[in-house]
């Protein structure tokens, strides 16, 4: 069966976005980014609400950006044919190769465990991933850990009042002092 992973870059004091709406602290160096680079790899299919899925738009058109360096296409080149499924109540239409979700989260997911196919389901986003979390349905979670306190803002973890027993997995620390914490559910 297809794991569930969350991941995503997280404040040391546990925020995605600060109190701001920035999330410029996780702006992933060289490095970093060649690690979500070879992350993507493992991803079959990714799940992301609407601001992730507007934040990531950029992508579906970065090739075109005269900037855009080696690393940058080779991400672009990974991410745009992989299948999304976005969870909106506000859009309409999506782009590229992302359909919107026709179920709740929680009816997407068993429903792409029972398709044929290969790679993590992975979700992208603390709104979507605390509900996936509040059905018990992810297997993994994956940080990226920057050294910086923002104070506040969107939690990584759900605050579900709900106790979730972690196993560490893998642990690896960046030049840039980043450091990297993959976690299975313990079940």
């Amino acid at each position: 069966m297809r794991s569930v992973t969350y991941s995503m870059n997280v404040s040391l004091d546990g925020y995605i976005v600060g109190p701001d709406g920035g999330f410029d602290f996780g702006v992933p160096d060289e490095e970093v980014f060649r690690f979500w680079i070879d992350e993507i790899r493992e991803v079959g299919v990714h799940l992301m609400g609407r601001r992730l899925y507007e934040t990531m738009l950029y992508w579906e058109t970065a090739d075109q950006d005269p900037s855009l360096d080696d690393a940058g296409h080779e991400w672009a080149a990974l991410w745009n044919p992989l299948p999304k499924v976005v969870f909106s109540t506000t859009l309409s239409t999506v782009q590229g190769h992302a359909r919107l979700a026709s179920g709740g989260v929680a009816e997407e997911i068993e429903r792409l465990r029972a398709e044929p196919g290969e790679g993590d389901i992975a979700i992208g986003g603390a709104t979507l991933a605390a509900e996936a979390a509040g059905a018990g349905l992810i297997d993994e979670y994956r940080t990226v850990v920057y050294p910086v306190l923002v104070g506040g803002g969107i939690p990584f973890f759900p605050r579900n009042e709900r106790r979730v027993d972690l196993e560490l997995v893998e642990t690896r620390t960046f030049a840039s002092r980043v450091v990297y914490l993959r976690h299975r559910v313990a079940r």
